[in-house]
């Protein structure tokens, strides 16, 4: 190796100082995939690519997805330039990308189930009323009172898939009371010895949000997280502030993050792709409303969550725009 840029040393976590003479395969093991390539570059005198996962020592072992180009040098006496391509912004975005795009299929789908749902429901419950006018003994009554209650709480149902139709009543609020609501909700609807752990920002600033919407929307996903860490599991409540930070394709000054981790044994791989949309589940008695709902609150607030998940650690994060000034959002 003859050179290497300040950006290759960063992404490598080498020096040029300590790579200088030595080949890139040497000191990059997962390197020597591309010993292939490179002959091909300098036998036939042309570009040529492939993606690899690369593991470096920058900022942990964990591997870095890269785009490789091999390109011969211009200059004609034999050299190739090596382009190392981070990939893993783009996949991010594409990424972020593909959840705004479900959130709004969710949210179409959303609002044609309820219609769909609520009208027969009406009928359904004032015939009930009806009946039950007609019937001679309590006893009988009593299976009316069922349907009825059954129809109101199926409409309760459908108003949950609708969401909430205002817009966001924004104020300034501490984002860490929020949570901290939150963990008192959570704590009383505990029946394990889940731990709920703490990692606070202290400098986390004020947050302009609808008080009521973020707590619904932290309330949903610490719910999934108690209930998939099981007994004697923890839950990790997490704040960060974020700079200059990109939510889809609006980069924002301060973004603040709200990660909630449990230590379950994780999504469903069938599920992962689709667990915003409704009505998607992988608990026998889950309804597949939470999430999406939560994603929909979020959204109104020009935030969005993601999550990452595997066998004893899944983190749901919540991005929130950091705003000083107190608006409302359609």
């Amino acid at each position: 190796m003859n050179y290497l840029n300040p950006g290759a040393e960063d992404l490598l976590g080498l020096s040029a100082r300590h790579g200088l003479g030595r080949p890139l395969q040497a000191l990059v093991p997962q390197l020597r995939d591309l010993h292939d390539l490179i002959q091909r570059a300098a036998a036939e005198g042309h570009s040529f690519g492939q993606l690899l996962s690369v593991a470096t020592s920058r900022q942990s072992p964990a591997a870095n997805d890269l785009a490789v180009r091999v390109s011969p040098c211009r200059t004609g006496d034999g050299k190739l330039i090596i382009e190392l391509f981070d990939t893993t912004q783009w996949r991010q975005i594409d990424r972020e990308h593909a959840l705004i795009s479900q959130h709004d299929a969710s949210r179409r789908m959303i609002r044609q189930l309820a219609h769909e749902i609520r009208n027969p429901l009406g009928g359904l419950r004032g015939a009930a009323q009806l009946l039950e006018r007609e019937l001679p003994t309590p006893a009988l009554r009593e299976y009316t009172r069922i349907i009825i209650g059954e129809a109101d709480r199926l409409t309760s149902l459908t108003d949950s898939l609708l969401g909430p139709i205002r817009r966001p009543q924004r104020q300034l609020l501490n984002l860490h009371e929020i949570l901290e609501r939150v963990i008192v909700l959570i704590a009383s609807e505990q029946r394990d010895a889940v731990r709920l752990v703490r990692d606070y920002d202290p400098s986390l600033p004020p947050l302009s949000a609808d008080p009521d919407q973020l707590i619904q929307s932290l309330l949903n996903v610490a719910r999934n997280a108690m209930q998939a860490a099981g007994p004697d599991g923890h839950i990790v409540f997490r704040t960060r502030v974020l700079g200059n930070f990109a939510i889809g394709q609006i980069r924002h000054k301060l973004v603040a993050s709200i990660e909630i981790e449990d230590d379950g044994p994780g999504i469903p791989a069938e599920i992962a792709d689709s667990i915003f949309y409704p009505l998607v589940t992988g608990r026998p008695d889950g309804t597949g409303l939470g999430l999406p709902i939560s994603q929909d609150l979020v959204s109104r607030h020009g935030g969005l969550i993601e999550f990452q998940s595997r066998p004893g650690k899944t983190v749901f994060m919540i991005r929130l725009p950091i705003h000083s000034e107190v608006a409302d959002k359609p």
